[in-house]
């Protein structure tokens, strides 16, 4: 990854912008698609290319994902991948969890101009956010620690402002392992609590990986204020399972296991007159295996969009 970093500093870098824009690779499979366009339809997307993404002022686009940076394999090629992903939907906001600095300075390059970058953390891996600047005003920030954590893990919120609305944005990487259920659900009691006791002028959305498992959710249970966003849309079977060594097989784990690790969590604002925001459409984005034979992640992300209403 530092080299990585470097070659992107590079003169001969530099040289080459001019011809060739700074954006990750896209897959080989939609290489080929345009590859096979006819010469008039080159010319018109050469024409739209240094155009940017209408953006639907009456939805919030939002991104979760575990990137997994302590895994060192095609590390680069990965980041790359993770890169891609942003720029072809070019959320509002984006929760990543399991970053390391390399990742973060590697993001940076690419999207310093048009985000801003919150970090839970400098050393070892920890979470972080990206806030669209022309969509979302950041207030104000704040790290929550899990005391009993073995982990490192914690809790980052930021306040911020999406369309006049107060919105307190959250993203965890909840204890890892089977074996660590009573912390992980300990964690989970406590984002409940922030989310449940926000002020009601207020909509607060979490985003990050739980490794929960259902019945700890059960065990647990939500407030009646907050609902799963998943099961809010109707539970869809083709973006249940997050963490699917059945089809991913970054680690090279024999077992097939297939779990809904990452989870969205949805607390709407309670006053009079506050803005709504509805999820109307749900995802998983990091399935398409790169050129390298290796996936973003060996979790899927998720890509989740809200519309605004009063």
């Amino acid at each position: 990854m530092e080299g990585v970093c470097a070659a992107e500093e590079s003169p001969e870098r530099e040289s080459n912008r001019h011809e060739s824009e700074e954006s990750p690779p896209v897959s080989s499979a939609h290489v080929g698609g345009e590859s096979q366009a006819s010469s008039q339809v080159s010319d018109e997307s050469a024409e739209s290319k240094n155009k940017q993404p209408e953006e639907d002022v009456d939805h919030l686009k939002l991104i979760s994902f575990n990137v997994d940076g302590l895994d060192g394999e095609m590390q680069p090629e990965r980041a790359r991948g993770l890169c891609s992903c942003l720029t072809s939907h070019s959320p509002d906001v984006v929760l990543l969890q399991e970053l390391i600095q390399p990742y973060v300075r590697f993001l940076k390059k690419r999207f310093a101009i048009d985000y801003m970058f919150i970090e839970a953390g400098k050393e070892h891996y920890f979470t972080g956010m990206m806030l669209k600047k022309s969509r979302i005003t950041l207030l104000d920030s704040e790290i929550v620690s899990y005391p009993a954590s073995q982990m490192l893990r914690n809790l980052l919120i930021a306040q911020v402002l999406f369309e006049g609305q107060k919105l307190h944005l959250m993203t965890s990487h909840f204890e890892s392992c089977k074996d660590n259920s009573v912390e992980r659900m300990r964690q989970l009691r406590l984002v409940m609590k922030r989310m449940r006791e926000a002020p009601d002028d207020v909509i607060v959305l979490f985003g990050g990986d739980t490794n929960l498992r259902d019945y700890e959710v059960a065990k647990v249970g939500l407030p009646s204020s907050v609902n799963d966003v998943w099961e809010q849309l109707g539970e869809q079977e083709a973006c249940r399972y997050t963490w699917d060594t059945q089809t991913n097989t970054n680690k090279g784990i024999r077992f097939k296991c297939r779990l809904r690790f990452d989870r969205l969590y949805l607390r709407q604002a309670s006053s009079d007159g506050a803005l709504q925001l509805n999820p109307d459409h749900m995802s998983l984005t990091g399935m398409e295996m790169l050129d390298c034979g290796r996936y973003t992640s060996d979790h899927w992300g998720i890509y989740c969009t809200f519309s605004a209403v009063c």
